[in-house]
């Protein structure tokens, strides 16, 4: 699929302020799965210096500094076209090894993947009890096998909870979500990361586009997980969806804690405590 993508955000302040430097998290990725064919990035007020950085996890970061002086807006208007390419999300074969839950990593690997499987660099230092029991009930389901056990997973997640739009703030625990059996996307996708994590599934959160339904106007920036299966490598499941990512979902950054994947990331200079108000739009168009 190819897509043709614009994405503007606005930010209104009550009082003018000034900005400390920013992070743009919304260009998307290049990898096996997808191809950026054009990207543009306009900024009002334009910023002093603009350049372009790759963090820990390979995604492509936009970093701004601007002149210090008091704004009371500030827009971004990102521009994309992203060919998409993972029509079959199961053309795999699972290292020998990997083949039941739950996995015995070799020693490099683990080590590698340490971030992904949770602890201190994770949302939250903890694995939910909550998670570790759906994970064990989904275990003994699926007779610990991976790829029934992510399905299953993702399948219970979506016919279980319903999805509830909330734009702002951090993803709730896992027990909370599945408690009340509702949830944004993030809220989803931390829940679905979790349980994965209890079985020692390394887990990350993406955040990007969903194709969505074409018949309706509005859109939303979306979340979902990716796990690492060895012989596989990372593999899309969008539980707000119940289906492994294919190519409808168009990907921007990655990262094993939901706060690195933030698109527009920065702070005031001035007026810290200001109120201001959030304005996006978001257009995703198939070619």
């Amino acid at each position: 699929m190819r897509y043709h993508i614009t994405h503007i955000t606005t930010y209104t302040y009550a009082q003018p302020v000034t900005l400390s430097p920013h992070m743009v998290r919304l260009r998307p990725r290049c990898d096996s799965t997808q191809s950026l064919h054009a990207f543009t990035l306009e900024v009002s007020p334009t910023p002093l210096q603009q350049w372009e950085t790759v963090d820990l996890d390979g995604n492509s970061i936009l970093r701004l500094s601007f002149a210090d002086q008091a704004i009371a807006r500030l827009t971004l208007k990102a521009v994309s076209e992203v060919e998409t390419y993972r029509t079959n999300p199961f053309d795999f074969l699972l290292e020998p090894w990997a083949v039941h839950l739950p996995i015995d990593y070799p020693s490099g690997l683990r080590h590698q993947l340490q971030p992904y499987l949770g602890g201190p660099s994770s949302n939250f230092p903890q694995t939910d009890a909550i998670a570790i029991q759906l994970a064990h009930d989904l275990w003994h389901q699926t007779h610990g096998n991976p790829v029934m056990f992510l399905s299953q997973l993702c399948q219970q997640i979506y016919d279980t909870c319903q999805y509830s739009l909330r734009e702002t703030g951090d993803p709730l625990p896992a027990g909370i979500t599945w408690t009340e059996q509702l949830g944004s996307c993030r809220d989803l996708t931390i829940l679905f990361m979790e349980v994965c994590r209890a079985m020692g599934l390394a887990a990350r959160f993406v955040s990007g586009y969903h194709e969505g339904d074409p018949d309706w106007d509005e859109r939303h920036l979306h979340a979902w997980a990716e796990v690492y299966l060895p012989g596989a490598g990372w593999r899309g499941y969008d539980p707000t969806q119940g289906l492994a990512v294919g190519d409808r979902h168009i990907a921007l950054v990655a990262s094993p804690n939901s706060r690195q994947t933030i698109p527009v990331a920065g702070a005031l200079r001035s007026n810290v405590g200001t109120a201001s108000s959030l304005d996006y739009q978001l257009t995703i168009t198939a070619l």
